[in-house]
């Protein structure tokens, strides 16, 4: 098991413990990616739904095949305290073991391959790399957290001469922007730079992500 487990941190505020059966009593609990939490948990908020997100940590995204256990480890003790329990993960690299976990427990996951489906729609995303197959794509949460989740995690800072040995097949950076700002946009521009790679930024806003929930959920 990852040790990740013991370094799980709420990106929403939200309690990673297991709520007493009464207080739960009728809410759902959703496992939500760390990279999502936080757009998820602000949909939850804006929209009053009787949901408790419970995020497992972003990093997990650089080792997919520690994904399914995690989840899996969580669903098992959020389930003695909450009627229903969802989880906010497309497949995410899982290469199908996250489908057998929510086959093997009764419940569902978010539609798509990646999160870039859920934010961008699967039909535009697929046409993207059609369009382009080097293409390397940013969420709004990778573009605040590329100094940590990119540079340091592959060892770009200690070795940046690996770059070219990372990157050398991309051919342009996209960044579908969920709630861009001045601040965002210029992080952007220099994750794209460390890359070297001309960057485009997507307008996608959160309504991907509404619809994904709504339909994860059942509202």
């Amino acid at each position: 098991m990852s040790s990740s487990r013991t370094d799980r941190t709420s990106t929403t505020g939200s309690s990673t413990s297991s709520p007493s059966p009464s207080r739960a009593s009728g809410r759902t609990a959703v496992i939500a990616c760390g990279a999502i939490a936080q757009p998820v948990a602000e949909l939850v908020a804006t929209h009053v739904w009787p949901v408790d997100v419970h995020p497992l940590p972003p990093l997990l995204h650089n080792a997919p095949h520690l994904i399914a256990a995690e989840v899996e480890e969580l669903l098992l003790a959020l389930r003695p305290a909450y009627g229903t329990v969802a989880i906010a993960y497309a497949d995410c690299g899982t290469y199908g073991e996250l489908d057998a976990v929510c086959e093997r427990h009764g419940v569902r996951r978010l539609a798509g391959l990646h999160c870039y489906d859920v934010f961008g729609g699967t039909d535009r995303v697929r046409a993207m790399f059609e369009q382009q197959p080097g293409t390397y794509v940013l969420t709004d949460f990778l573009v605040r957290s590329f100094r940590r989740t990119v540079v340091r995690e592959l060892g770009l800072d200690r070795h940046p001469e690996l770059r070219d040995d990372y990157f050398q097949h991309y051919t342009r950076v996209v960044w579908l922007a969920q709630e861009p700002d001045d601040e965002l946009r210029a992080l952007a521009a220099d994750a794209a730079e460390q890359l070297g790679l001309p960057l485009t930024e997507v307008d996608a806003g959160l309504g991907g992500l509404d619809r994904s929930m709504r339909a994860l959920l059942g509202v």
